[in-house]
């Protein structure tokens, strides 16, 4: 009798404590930053997981990969992140971004680390991931050596390393030239005012964007054009046993971190310049102050219409208005 009743006000107790945790808990989940941060997370690993695994197949493969397969890798990769957190944060997925989206004032800078540690974090779990999945195959074809460098070369599964012909400063401009590319493009496919995607279509048309511009301009620097691909996939090489070397081989470890974020703001402004500033203005009407919000190029566009306390972003103009969405990449 005694213990019975020990063990119901045990449950009882237990009961009463529980319900406040799962009040808190589900206070916490749908705080809009705990869910910009999850779903910039998320949306990473999921393109850095396809587009990490194609590169290991390319290198392990032999036949089973190829450089068009490394390209639609990430290309997809970068659909289905935009699919899965573009209403959210807009799935920016890649750092430099993030930054243009926050400097042309798309997005609060007190958005910026959060975003950015997501993506990083969402990164360096997908190569880990890869890691795990490709550990025998990496060690039967490397013979048990982690090499940077050399015809047993594995690091560059994870992060992109200078070719022999390229010299560091070239290699600068090059991602900047063509994270300049895609954030140009990426503008246009956004913006509602000029000829943007078709709605629903935003997500597939950036990915195809990722896979043009690997297939035509990937070959000098690898088109990292992100610096959440680069750092931390090298970061988890430099722990899991290839050493320093992976930040010492040519220097090349602080362009791709760089070098994006100058080019993207390039970018934004080129084609603000070139486009944005030639577009017709309707008269405005004090009624409707909304309509100057509604003018504003999105950096990114926006796939779906979002209803949400605060605005969203987007590759493709249907994202949140505050957050510029998409994108990406490799």
């Amino acid at each position: 009798m005694g213990s019975s009743g020990c063990c119901f006000r045990s449950t009882r107790m237990s009961k009463v404590v529980s319900i406040p945790t799962a009040t808190k808990m589900q206070v916490i989940w749908r705080n809009e930053i705990v869910r910009e941060f999850l779903a910039e997370f998320i949306s990473t690993f999921v393109m850095m997981v396809f587009g990490l695994g194609a590169v290991a197949h390319m290198v392990l493969g032999g036949k089973l990969g190829s450089y068009l397969a490394v390209n639609l890798g990430f290309g997809f990769g970068v659909t289905m992140g935009v699919h899965m957190a573009g209403n959210i944060s807009g799935a920016h997925m890649n750092a430099a971004v993030t930054f243009t989206s926050c400097a042309l004032g798309r997005m609060s800078w007190k958005k910026f680390p959060v975003y950015v540690l997501g993506q990083f974090l969402g990164s360096f779990v997908a190569a880990a991931t890869i890691y795990g999945l490709f550990y025998t195959a990496i060690i039967d074809f490397s013979g048990g050596k982690l090499m940077v460098t050399g015809p047993t070369a594995t690091a560059n599964i994870f992060a992109t390393y200078l070719p022999d012909h390229m010299t560091l400063w070239r290699g600068f401009l090059d991602e900047v030239v063509v994270t300049g590319v895609l954030q140009l493009c990426l503008s246009a496919i956004a913006d509602k005012d000029n000829n943007p995607a078709l709605p629903g279509t935003q997500a597939i048309v950036t990915g195809i964007l990722v896979v043009i511009i690997g297939i035509s301009l990937g070959m000098n620097s690898g088109y990292a054009i992100n610096p959440s691909r680069d750092l931390p996939p090298r970061f988890f090489t430099f722990l899991a046993g290839w050493g320093s070397q992976v930040f010492s081989t040519k220097d090349w470890w602080w362009v791709p971190v760089v070098a994006p974020p100058l080019g993207a703001y390039c970018g934004a402004i080129i084609y603000l310049f070139f486009v944005g500033s030639n577009k017709r203005q309707e008269p405005q009407v004090l009624e409707n102050s909304l309509t100057l919000e509604d003018r504003k190029i999105p950096v990114l566009p926006k796939t779906m219409s979002h209803q949400h306390g605060t605005s969203s972003l987007t590759p493709v103009s249907v994202f949140p208005e505050d957050r510029p969405s998409v994108l990406y990449h490799h």
